[in-house]
């Protein structure tokens, strides 16, 4: 064979490669409204900057007419590019080719792209889009997944981890996105659940269908398994390039500065009133957080999971941070279970990619009832202290309004080493709210008064006076400094700046035993 012809041949086979599973199939994902695995990956790197691996990859199978059918690339389509410059490795599920169904070969595919990106200290994405295990090969599909679910646990913590749900993910591909950091789902065409509906109505006689049973909107509502939902493919892969601007490449580098025009000293003079006189009105948290960082811009993470505690990125004069915060229109800011969980899991995150952790509190305390208590609100209320106090990145804390009794603490207080705590001059800092305390200290005086509820309104007063407020932990030292609200952005810029050198350990162990 002559060298043009050994050419003619490559070409024959990329080609090959590149049409995936036939014009047929291409145009069927398609018309279900979904892109090809190229496609998205053409659409989430920099232009021109892929570069593809093992192209030409044919898996090994030979049962059940396997031998048959076989395409380069195995239903699976790996490389690295740049997401604006930045160099991060991506693998793509291609529906097209035997329902993206998972095979040996097509497992050791993501996992030398996994590996690579660990070695060379990059982001990982996955873009999933599978029937799951190949059936026709048994073991070995499963013991595929097996070997991806161990290289996302080692790498946690290394390497960010990014999943985005294109399609079906069932059975046990779903627990390769749920070990990575973020979770994207996109509506109408993705859906991931454990068992399918036909097993469900089998085993348990309830009839669901995809969508009421995995689609986006209920992992996004009701479960937390998704930390974003997007509307589209496009938007969702869109999203990947934002949240990696806020995320260093790996675990031993800084978050990425950018050039910031917002000025440092600015002021927003309606912070000063923007908290109600009526310390059970509600007022909108996500306001006070636009209004502090940099441009307004803020990316929540799961903000229609446990809607009570806001999480999520910004900057602050161009530096990286994650925030958490209560939110007190709904359910005052309370802590439950699951606003606990997704908390204490973003602290975490943010302490493993060295993000600054910045905090705004207004918390009534944890949620009590026989509901939240059954459901570990002891174990879970902790995964968010453990999470607080075993962090060593900077952690600036902001005290709006309420903190109440354990949540207090809880909240990245001073006692759990926060760095710098300030409070706004409305700060209510107590073992509990005034009118429960009054109820307790003076029960017998409000019991015999001539009038109880005078009496216990009075009493409420003093104790709002005496306690309600942040002078008393500021007298102490548990506040750094009581500022004025219209100037919070400033401060806490330079306590970020002050920060910026900050080192800090934890006793040498192999690692913590989170109460999970």
């Amino acid at each position: 064979m002559s060298s043009l012809e050994k050419a003619d041949k490559l070409r024959a086979l990329r080609e090959k490669a590149f049409a995936g599973g036939g014009e047929d199939k291409i145009r069927k994902q398609h018309e279900k409204g979904k892109l090809t695995a190229r496609e998205r990956i053409e659409l989430l790197l920099d232009d021109g900057s892929f570069e593809e691996f093992d192209m030409l990859v044919t898996h090994r199978s030979t049962s059940f007419g396997l031998d048959k059918r076989k395409y380069p690339g195995d239903g699976v389509v790996t490389g690295y590019g740049t997401i604006d410059g930045r160099q991060v490795y991506v693998f793509s599920h291609d529906f097209t080719v035997l329902g993206g169904s998972l095979s040996e070969t097509f497992a050791e595919k993501i996992i030398k792209v996994m590996d690579m990106a660990a070695m060379n200290g990059a982001p990982l994405i996955g873009l999933n889009d599978s029937g799951g295990a190949r059936i026709q090969e048994g073991i070995e599909s499963l013991a595929g997944y097996g070997k991806i679910f161990l290289k996302n646990v080692l790498y946690s913590g290394v390497i960010p981890q990014i999943s985005a749900i294109l399609g079906p993910c069932a059975g046990g591909a779903v627990y390769s996105p749920a070990i990575t950091d973020f979770t994207i789902m996109a509506k109408n065409t993705s859906y991931m659940f454990v068992t399918g509906p036909n097993v469900v109505k089998a085993v348990t006689g309830e009839e669901v269908t995809k969508e009421q049973l995995g689609g986006a909107d209920i992992h996004g509502k009701r479960s937390g398994v998704c930390n974003l939902v997007c509307d589209g493919e496009e938007e969702a892969l869109l999203l990947i390039r934002k949240l990696l601007s806020y995320i260093p490449q790996n675990n031993m580098e800084e978050p990425m500065r950018i050039t910031c025009t917002d000025p440092p000293d600015r002021t927003e003079m309606w912070l000063d009133e923007v908290v109600p006189d009526n310390p059970n009105r509600p007022y909108d948290m996500r306001r006070i957080l636009e209004a502090v960082v940099d441009h307004g811009e803020f990316l929540e993470i799961q903000r229609m999971y446990a809607p009570n505690v806001i999480i999520g990125f910004a900057r602050m004069n161009g530096y990286s941070v994650g925030i958490v915060a209560n939110q007190p229109s709904f359910l005052a800011g309370v802590l439950d279970n699951d606003a606990s969980v997704k908390a204490a899991r973003f602290v975490r995150f943010c302490d493993a990619f060295n993000i600054p952790i910045l905090t705004f509190v207004d918390v009534p305390g944890f949620m009590p009832g026989t509901v939240q208590e059954y459901g570990g609100i002891i174990r879970n209320g902790a995964k968010l202290l453990f999470a607080f106090a075993e962090a060593t990145v900077p952690k600036i804390t902001v005290i709006i309004r309420k903190a109440y009794g354990g949540a207090y603490d809880v909240m990245s207080s001073k006692h759990i080493r926060a760095d710098i705590n300030y409070a706004w001059p409305t700060a209510e800092i107590a073992v509990m709210g005034p009118e429960g305390a009054v109820e307790i200290i003076f029960k017998r005086e409000i019991r015999e008064a001539a009038d109880p509820e005078a009496k216990k309104r009075e009493l409420v007063q003093r104790y709002r006076e005496k306690f309600a407020n942040p002078y008393d932990a500021a007298s102490r030292g548990y506040l750094d400094d009581v500022i004025i609200p219209s100037n919070t952005r400033f401060k806490v810029i330079k306590a970020l700046e002050m920060l910026s050198n900050k080192r800090q350990t934890i006793p040498p162990k192999k690692h913590g035993n989170i109460p999970l």
